[in-house]
């Protein structure tokens, strides 16, 4: 019987350490991507109109927000099931808001703030302060999902109580900084 739980805790010693490597990998790729596309010269034209990606990108963040609360209610109420649907929800509402974001950062052009006075200080402070938390981000919803997947609920429970808030301001700071923005997009 010890020589059996001995394998299987091999194999998942292996198989953490395959995933917390791609995580660690993903974790530092993609901040540095987006950091590169908006430093990465833009010549001509974008090829496609993609003027209509930041008000999507900012209802999927709506969207997201919506869906992590109703997984924190739900796992509140001890309903693993809705939580689990739910955070699966906005993990892949997430991709898909990365994958949009990348494609308005590489095809369009740079918007810059051009509000004055106290607001101006405000959108500065609400997006670096989401900048910040979107690159701390990263791993930690990667982790969450990968320890609450693996049925690893003690490291889920625990890393998920940094995640949920970040995530949640993350979610939240990027409707703001739309809607503070979008008077100024071209």
């Amino acid at each position: 019987m010890n020589t059996v739980r001995a394998d299987n805790d091999k194999l998942a010693s292996s198989r953490d350490r395959k995933f917390l490597t791609l995580i660690a990998v993903l974790s530092v790729a993609v901040p540095v991507t987006i950091a590169l596309l908006f430093f990465m010269p833009k010549e001509g034209g974008a090829a496609a109109d993609v003027s209509w990606l930041p008000g999507f990108y900012a209802s999927i963040n709506s969207l997201t927000a919506v869906v992590l609360v109703v997984g924190y209610i739900s796992v509140r109420r001890q309903n693993i099931r809705a939580h689990r649907a739910a955070m699966l929800t906005a993990f892949g509402l997430s991709c898909i808001f990365l994958v949009s974001y990348v494609t308005y950062h590489f095809l369009g052009e740079r918007t810059t703030y051009g509000g004055e006075g106290a607001l101006k200080y405000i959108y500065y402070f609400i997006l670096l302060t989401h900048i910040v938390l979107s690159v701390a981000i990263v791993p930690l919803v990667l982790l969450s999902v990968y320890f609450g997947i693996s049925n690893q609920l003690r490291r889920h429970r625990r890393i998920s109580r940094w995640t949920f808030p970040i995530w949640l301001y993350v979610a939240v700071t990027g409707v703001l900084v739309y809607l503070l923005i979008s008077p100024y997009y071209t």
